[in-house]
């Protein structure tokens, strides 16, 4: 159960409760009122009342159901009979008020103020039948009535704004739980735009994203119950006046595109109407075979990045239908940018992986088998002349492919997906520093301040690859004769430092990763893999005395 479900349940809770309550105060004012007998049918009734008002509180509990109509028809029912047999007008308020609020909560406003036209005539015929208002006191009747039915009125008003409020948390909770990391940014955009379709009862929506840095357009095209996965469509960014309209500031409905058509719309900015409303071109039109549309900008970094679309209702669409499509988009800001940010870290850090993978084929195993290559010829030539030296000559290179195979099968290893658990941190990292030790001449000390480790698998699974990435590239890159590796851990953070004696980088000085972006310098995949942890990378750097890389990362 979501939060905004359990607020929603809690909130009709109330609604049962206030019940017997309202009808204790009607009881008092029965009492109260002169001549009214213990036995009359009225006291009988407002206590029988109130004991069924308990027992549906039971009811509620038990059943665990808040779509039933029990309640709301016997208070209904309660308040005519009630108002037949009630000496007293007072007490007749306290149900007719009650009825007033959860009418407006259940049924909404317009279905609660024809309901309460009809209680408030009825409560004022009633006065005048029992000769409490004289009939030519015309002015005090009417008000007698416009202030029955204000009162009620309000009350439904409430009523009905709070069963909205709690109707919004709920779909909002629910289209955000469709945004997750895990299951990817397509799989999180068919289950939004699936919601958003079947919200406003149409038949397709559509996200137009134009990606800066890639300049293409993507759209992702969802039709109303779709479960297949979606893969955007990538448009040029020549066609953005087409799916981006030519006014990235207006928020935009047409129920009718032919001829001049019909529609509404506002800037974003000042809420203003707009006199001309931009369209979709014809082919786009024709693509996507419209007959009606609503359309909203998508921020990103409060700059207009794309437009959502609901397309083709099945009933024409209002300007509330419009208003709640606009605050569904803004509530949804936040959590997109975080996908569209996660995707595009994603992007980087495979590119960046690919690029360390090219490097070392190109100066591992490549250039090994080029000298390969060039000294069989050698051999080849001398093999009659010399059969002792080409003897001598195979066995080096014999040893050289069979280290080159080891250095291979290492790459690979390094490739496959790595499963780290917390409990299982310090283990790898002792175990991968001993196989380091075995196949690198460099003296590696590793000081570990804990048995355990306490993290997310993730985290450690992080800090493990950033780790056994930090001593490959020492050993192929940095010419250090002395690694020192240390890992410690408070309650706040977990921190990996990597120290080591070689040439060090490129550039001197202390840089965090945002710093080394902006220059476009230090380790991409390292500076990659911080960031999806949330942590801090710093880079120190001295050429030729070595250089210090710390990663550190917020825990909780």
């Amino acid at each position: 159960m979501s939060l905004h479900t359990s607020d929603r349940r809690s909130f009709e809770r109330h609604i049962a409760f206030a019940r017997p309550t309202i009808v204790l105060l009607s009881l008092l004012a029965l009492l109260e009122w002169p001549g009214t007998k213990p036995g009359s049918r009225a006291l009988v009734f407002i206590v029988t009342y109130f004991f069924l008002a308990l027992l549906i509180i039971v009811a509620e509990r038990i059943l665990e159901s808040r779509n039933w109509l029990f309640p709301l028809v016997l208070d209904l029912f309660a308040l005519a009979v009630f108002l037949y047999l009630s000496p007293s007008q007072v007490a007749v308020w306290f149900p007719y008020l009650f009825v007033a609020y959860a009418t407006g909560s259940r049924w909404g406003i317009r279905p609660a103020v024809f309901l309460l036209g009809v209680l408030s005539l009825a409560l004022v015929f009633r006065t005048a039948f029992q000769g409490q208002l004289h009939w030519m006191r015309v002015i005090g009747w009417v008000s007698l009535v416009a202030a029955t039915f204000a009162a009620g009125a309000g009350l439904a008003f409430l009523g009905d704004r709070n069963r909205r409020y709690a109707s919004e948390n709920e779909f909002f909770a629910r289209i955000s739980s469709t945004l997750q990391v895990d299951q990817g940014l397509a799989e999180s955009l068919r289950l939004l735009l699936d919601e958003l379709a079947a919200e406003f009862h149409s038949e397709e929506a559509l996200l137009a994203y134009r990606d800066q840095e890639l300049e293409r357009i993507f759209l992702w095209r969802v039709k109303s119950g779709e479960s297949e996965r979606i893969i955007p469509e990538n448009l040029p960014l020549s066609r953005a006046d087409g799916f981006l309209l030519d006014d990235m500031d207006a928020t935009v409905c047409w129920n009718s595109l032919e001829n001049t058509g019909t529609g509404f719309g506002w800037d974003r900015r000042n809420g203003r109407p707009l006199k001309t409303l931009p369209r979709l071109p014809g082919p786009a039109q024709q693509e996507l075979r419209l007959r009606s549309l609503m359309s909203v900008t998508y921020e990103q970094d409060r700059q207009p990045v794309g437009r959502f679309f609901v397309l083709n209702g099945r009933r024409p669409f209002t300007r509330e239908d419009l208003d709640w499509l606009d605050r569904i988009v803004i509530h949804l800001t936040a959590s997109l940018e975080n996908l569209f940010l996660l995707r595009h870290m994603r992007a980087r850090a495979i590119e960046g992986e690919r690029s360390r993978i090219s490097r070392d084929l190109h100066d591992g195993i490549l250039q090994t088998l080029l000298s390969i290559e060039i000294q069989l010829d050698v051999l080849r030539r001398k093999f009659s002349a010399a059969p002792d030296q080409v003897a001598s000559g195979l066995a080096t290179l014999q040893q050289t492919v069979r280290n080159e195979s080891a250095e291979l099968r290492h790459l690979v290893t390094d490739l496959r997906p790595l499963r780290v658990q917390s409990a299982d941190l310090v283990d790898l990292m002792r175990g991968f520093a001993e196989r380091f030790r075995n196949e690198s001449p460099l003296a590696l000390d590793l000081i570990i301040d804990s048995v355990e480790v306490h993290a997310s698998d993730r985290v450690c699974r992080e800090i493990f690859q950033i780790y056994r990435e930090a001593l490959n590239n020492i050993k192929k890159h940095a010419k250090a004769s002395h690694v020192v590796v240390k890992l410690s851990q408070d309650d706040s953070r977990i921190v990996l430092v990597v120290d080591d004696n070689g040439e060090g980088f490129s550039f001197a000085g202390r840089f965090t990763g945002d710093e080394l972006d902006r220059l476009r310098l230090g380790p991409i995949s390292i500076k990659e893999r911080t960031r999806t942890v949330s942590g801090l990378l710093t880079v120190e750097s001295s050429p030729g005395h070595g250089a210090r890389l710390t990663v550190e990362v917020p825990l909780g």
